[in-house]
């Protein structure tokens, strides 16, 4: 009975960080500006809060959406957002908390449904270039 306890409270957590969403988690963030030499103006920078900074180097699951961009070089990266393409950071109101580069173990195809991914979070407060969140080793769960 514990056993079956145990493997229904690990199959409800996959894609949550302490019991919530992990991209609800990643949204606990702030911004501070920072004079950019090389822009010459300056950028909002992101501070991860302390629940974030945790996760850094630690493998996450994460549901969302693959959305297809130019530039990247096979289906082993791509951006992952919390939304689907329509509402993404990049073509909606949503914000660049909401998505992730990715780089994968393995290629995935294109989908327009929802995936489960699991890799390692790497954060970016540095670079202005690359994205805040980056999963790496990833590899896609299959549902049923």
């Amino acid at each position: 009975m514990r056993t079956s306890l145990f493997a229904i409270i690990l199959l409800l957590s996959v894609g949550t960080v302490n019991g919530q969403s992990t991209w609800k988690t990643l949204s606990k963030i702030t911004f501070k500006k920072q004079f950019d030499e090389l822009m010459g103006f300056k950028v909002d920078v992101p501070v991860f809060s302390k629940e974030i900074k945790e996760l850094e180097g630690k493998e996450i699951y994460v549901k969302g959406y693959i959305i297809p961009v130019e530039g990247y070089k096979s289906h082993n990266e791509f951006i992952f957002s919390a939304f689907p393409y329509n509402m993404c950071f990049f073509c909606g109101g949503a914000g660049p908390e909401t998505v992730m580069e990715v780089i994968t173990i393995d290629p995935l195809e294109y989908t327009a449904e929802s995936v489960k991914l699991k890799g390692k979070l790497q954060l970016n407060n540095e670079d202005i270039n690359q994205l805040m969140y980056k999963l790496v080793d990833a590899q896609l769960i299959k549902e049923d």
